[in-house]
């Protein structure tokens, strides 16, 4: 019987969505048939227009059949999902609670908090993607279990790596990923020669599109106060062959996140073998992983700390040792990551069997 898989619009690319169309798709390359449809709407806090268009879409799988849902959809509206608990298996896909990181009111944040506990205690099974969200999400709303599919992660060719001075910074520009924590760490470094690229769209999903513009133009302006124009540049979104290219010209990856479900950049520029430098914040370290010999590919810095991001910078720039000792280990957990076909089949055994962990 095919998998429904219900998602929000994929408009703006984030790791969410980019997660659950390259699940879909590694379902349907095992030979299971699978319907992927977005569901359009203002996810999670969705209007009865929205809300309507998804009841339609529920009304329309066949008893007996499973619906994977993404939890900015699902989690909202229980109201709309509960009355398919008894006919459908409705699985959820969490990233992490919906009230966290998302600047509501604390009356609006205890209400989401309230309507998505009724959805994931409601559900068949309930899937994250980290062990750290798993924890958080099962912990936050009393679950007995959360499985984990952790994403995977395409091949690519090795980044030659250059003197260490090419840094990337991939990330949409929201408060959460910590660009205004990057620029005051790179003000630290001006006597010292590096360049740095910040790629990523303006906003995600969750976030009102006045206010990312805003801060939009507030990272560029505090680029400019600080004196980096020149050194750092914000290059919009890239995907597909640019995003590659951006991450075969530079020699590190800079992730100065406030909080990370996972971290798909990190395995994105593993996968190039390049080293990372990210803050040690929900599932980074276990995107970061370690190589053969039990060595980090990169250096995890506490998150929020600008003098502590700095510091590692600076190592890296001028400690050729150092760079040698990372590139290494970078290119040697390159070869044990896991592409998406691994995580299809986890998510299988999930929807078969309520396995695998």
């Amino acid at each position: 019987m095919t998998t429904v898989v219900v998602v929000p619009p994929d408009s703006v690319p984030s790791g969410g969505n980019t997660y659950d169309r390259r699940l879909a798709g590694a379902l349907t390359g095992l030979g299971r048939p699978v319907r992927r449809i977005v569901v359009h709407g203002d996810w999670p806090r969705a209007d009865a227009g929205a809300r309507a268009g998804l009841s339609r879409v529920l009304a329309e799988v066949p008893d007996g059949a499973t619906a994977v849902l993404d939890g900015l959809v699902a989690c909202g509206v229980p109201e709309v999902l509960l009355p398919h608990v008894s006919r459908l298996r409705l699985v959820v896909l969490v990233h992490l609670p919906l009230a966290e990181g998302n600047g509501l009111s604390p009356e609006a944040a205890r209400d989401l908090d309230a309507r998505e506990r009724r959805v994931l205690r409601a559900a068949a099974a309930v899937v994250a993607t980290s062990r750290w969200s798993a924890r958080r999400v099962a912990g936050h709303h009393g679950l007995d279990r959360v499985h984990v599919v952790e994403p995977g992660v395409d091949p690519a060719p090795l980044a030659p790596g250059g003197d260490g001075t090419r840094l990337l910074c991939v990330a949409s520009l929201t408060p959460r990923k910590g660009h205004d924590l990057l620029l005051a760490a790179l003000a630290r470094l001006d006597s010292l020669e590096w360049e740095c690229s910040c790629v990523g769209p303006v906003g995600d999903l969750s976030a009102d599109t006045g206010a990312s513009a805003a801060y939009a133009r507030y990272l560029r302006a505090l680029c400019r106060d600080l004196g980096l124009q020149g050194r750092v540049s914000f290059a919009g979104e890239l995907r597909g062959e640019g995003l590659s290219a951006a991450y075969a010209r530079s020699d590190l990856l800079v992730l100065p996140s406030r909080g990370e479900t996972y971290g798909m950049v990190v395995t994105e520029a593993l996968a190039h073998g390049v080293p990372v430098v990210a803050g040690e914040v929900g599932g980074v370290p276990e995107a970061l992983g370690r190589d053969p010999r039990g060595e980090r590919p990169g250096v995890l810095v506490p998150p929020g700390d600008a003098s502590a991001l700095a510091e590692a910078l600076r190592r890296w720039l001028t400690r050729e040792d150092l760079r040698g000792q990372l590139r290494c280990s970078a290119r040697l957990r390159r070869e044990g990551l896991a592409g998406w076909e691994r995580a299809a089949r986890d998510m299988a055994a999930v929807l078969d069997h309520g396995e695998p962990r």
